[in-house]
């Protein structure tokens, strides 16, 4: 997958594990003190990150990853998700970039960055969304992981974005993630001390 997720904690983790054992289910449990629900499957399509299909354009999987994913959980106040397709097509990155930046306007200014770094003028939207990876502590996301330039576009706020991210290692046709991911709320930022 073009999308690397890294989050940090002893309950993601065990969150983490019980939604890859469970088999691309949805999971559900609920006490008065605790409401818990996973899901995981690996039939994400465009539609469902909240951008068009580019025109010709086919999943790819690789030996290592599957086309696309959809994973998310919730855990109280704390919610995750993150739906990532892979696709490749025979046009030029500037075209794939040319094509998804109107539908990203939907979700507010569109930032384009390269190696986490922003390109031309606007470095950080209304919103507060960077090129930076880090997002509170809580954890890191990484568009194009596997990209040897790490191109890609975001749009929307720090906790719930898309990207269209650029995949330049393969020869033969550009291969592009498109990610829709929301990340927890910064927790941090509420703590007052006793």
């Amino acid at each position: 997958m073009f999308v690397r997720l890294r989050l940090f904690g002893f309950p993601v983790i065990v969150l983490f594990v019980a939604v890859l054992s469970s088999g691309g289910t949805a999971l559900l449990a609920q006490s008065s003190d605790l409401d818990l629900s996973l899901h995981a499957d690996s039939h994400a399509t465009a539609a469902d990150i909240g951008l068009p299909a580019y025109p010709g354009a086919t999943l790819y999987k690789s030996a290592d990853n599957d086309a696309a994913v959809n994973l998310g959980f919730s855990f109280g106040d704390f919610h995750f998700r993150v739906i990532a397709a892979n696709y490749v097509t025979n046009d030029s990155p500037e075209q794939v970039f040319a094509f998804y930046r109107k539908p990203l306007s939907r979700y507010g200014e569109v930032l384009e960055c390269n190696h986490s770094k922003p390109v031309g003028a606007l470095t950080v939207t209304h919103s507060g969304l960077t090129c930076s990876d880090q997002h509170g502590g809580h954890g890191q996301a990484e568009g194009s992981a596997s990209s040897s330039s790490g191109r890609e576009l975001r749009a929307g706020s720090p906790q719930k974005y898309r990207i269209v991210g650029i995949d330049d290692s393969h020869a033969g046709g550009t291969h592009f993630g498109l990610v829709a991911l929301e990340l927890p709320k910064d927790s941090g930022q509420n703590k007052n001390s006793d």
